[in-house]
């Protein structure tokens, strides 16, 4: 690897506390965008855009006060308003007085906009950007400007375009940001206005912002890099309005990891970073309330998961032979998906990752496997529920305890008048458990007949009630196997408890309130499990 003093300087920004706050479906409080700030300043990130002051009052606030971080603090908002001055113009102002360290301005810079959308002549929109970064030079700030539709805008009209770049540049804006604001643009094509661009402005004054909407930011950001831009902006897991943003969760390992831009550049994230990206993205989406995409490229609990049994026979000998980098670099861990395509070497790998190590000949692989095989055939995925492979193996090898029995259960379903005469539907469940010798009842109402029974279930369970007071389900996905009224149901159950730790549970059964229980048992005994409760 080329020595670090040789590397160019590349540098990050990110913007979803501002871009990413368009996504539909988001919206942060306060409390999220500081814990959010303290993500990717923990990261990395060279500059955090946090929001737009004076736009909406809970970006005014975050900017309302001194928010200590290692990253450059980050306000947006518009350049000065057609026919004002920069002194008379409440929003410029009330941007030039946010408690940030970097203001970013965005200004038009396709001749189309300027004249239907701002209304107004391409000479006082030029005076305008100038304005503006002189206004906010001389309040001390570093500024960049936003060069919103610059690629559509270069297109249609080259040299309007890059006036509108060179004015903020000319009047001393640290970055003239290239914005592809509506997402249409392509890898070659960005290469090239990008490079036609670094011919006027120097490339580490040049940054690039991509939107997704034909599925090539990340591309189309490293294309810009190519062609000498050194600022990429992008979000976390790509969020963004329509289809998101650049997102820096798969650029980042891949500046660090790929020779072609490990060796030239170096950027602020280190490597121990790097080893918490997954947590770092994970965590944004438990903020957000969400299941993260197990399918996300580098963080994605899919991303290192391999089925075919002639790919994991390969990977047991040598794991270059399907995996692009080693997934410990970015927190990520490899995974042997156990399905009836598995062969003996996907059966292993997954018993040695859960501490169970048997020789290749022993005949309890074959009869794990033949079982395995004859359930998925009636519809359970073992491949998505790594809790109930590791309960079946650990039964098969008598390595799981008998905590209790569920000797009956009765799930009820009512719709009534409540006492204020609405019409409502309620579940109720009674559960009859037997623990050693003690026998335990326990009623509880739910929303829904599953809910119901998953408190009832989880209200008593005697000695061992401590055991699973963090237990918690974060998901429930049913899924319909055949057609009709008697069709065969799966059910995946996800949970998860105090310490972090994730795992999923299934159950199959033509009535769904059984196969949800089979699930919910499955994560019972998995948590008493790994939890170290006696017998």
């Amino acid at each position: 690897m080329a020595d670090k003093m040789a590397r160019e300087r590349l540098y990050l920004f990110d913007t979803t506390l501002r871009d990413g706050a368009q996504t539909n479906g988001v919206d942060f409080t306060l409390a999220d965008k500081l814990a959010i700030a303290r993500m990717l300043d923990e990261l990395g990130v060279d500059y955090v855009e946090a929001g737009y002051p004076g736009a909406n009052p809970t970006d005014t606030s975050f900017f309302a006060e001194r928010r200590p971080m290692r990253a450059r603090l980050t306000a947006f908002g518009m350049t000065r308003r057609p026919g004002r001055s920069a002194s008379n113009d409440p929003g410029l102002v009330a941007l030039l007085d946010a408690q940030a360290d970097a203001i970013c301005f965005v200004a038009k810079s396709w001749d189309y906009h300027v004249r239907v959308a701002l209304e107004t002549t391409e000479d006082e929109n030029l005076a305008s950007i100038r304005d503006s970064v002189r206004a906010a030079k001389a309040k001390g700030r570093e500024v960049l400007l936003d060069c919103e539709h610059f690629f559509d805008g270069y297109k249609a009209n080259p040299g309007y375009a890059l006036a509108c770049a060179k004015a903020a540049h000319d009047e001393g804006a640290r970055w003239v940001v290239l914005c592809d604001t509506n997402g249409g643009a392509l890898p070659h094509e960005v290469e090239r206005i990008v490079g036609e661009v670094c011919k006027t402005i120097p490339g580490d004054r040049v940054g690039i912002h991509a939107h997704n909407d034909t599925e090539q930011a990340v591309a189309n950001s490293f294309a810009a890099v190519r062609a000498g831009a050194r600022q990429i902006q992008g979000t976390l897991n790509g969020l963004g309005e329509r289809c998101g943003n650049a997102n820096l969760v798969s650029i980042i390992p891949t500046l660090k990891l790929k020779p072609e831009y490990a060796d030239k550049f170096d950027i602020g994230v280190s490597d121990e970073a790097l080893g918490r990206i997954v947590r770092i993205s994970h965590g944004l989406d438990e903020l957000l309330n969400r299941a993260p995409d197990r399918h996300a490229p580098y963080v994605g609990e899919s991303a290192f998961a391999t089925k075919a049994g002639i790919h994991a026979s390969a990977i047991v000998k040598e794991p270059k032979t399907y995996e692009h980098v080693a997934p410990e670099l970015i927190g990520n861990k490899r995974k042997l998906l156990v399905s009836d395509q598995a062969g003996r070497s996907n059966v292993l790998a997954e018993l040695e990752r859960i501490g169970l190590s048997l020789d290749k000949n022993d005949p309890r692989v074959t009869r794990l496997l033949d079982e395995i095989k004859e359930r998925e055939a009636v519809g359970y995925a073992y491949e998505a529920a790594d809790a109930s492979f590791e309960l079946l193996a650990r039964r098969m090898l008598g390595q799981v305890p008998h905590y209790f029995d569920v000797e009956k259960f009765d799930v009820n379903v009512e719709q009534r008048n409540n006492a204020k005469g609405e019409r409502v539907t309620v579940s109720q469940a009674v559960v009859k458990l037997k623990v050693g010798a003690e026998e335990l009842i326990s009623v509880a109402e739910g929303i829904g007949p599953v809910n119901a029974l998953d408190l009832a279930l989880r209200k008593d369970l005697g000695k061992y009630q401590s055991y699973i007071t963090g237990l918690t389900l974060t998901d429930y996905r049913v899924r319909i196997l055949n057609g009709g009224t008697q069709a065969v149901t799966r059910v995946l159950i996800e949970s998860t408890d105090e310490t972090g730790d994730h795992w999923r549970t299934v159950g199959v059964s033509a009535n769904i309130i059984d196969a949800s229980f089979q699930a919910l048992m499955d994560s019972i005994v998995y948590k008493l499990m790994k939890s170290g409760a006696p017998a």
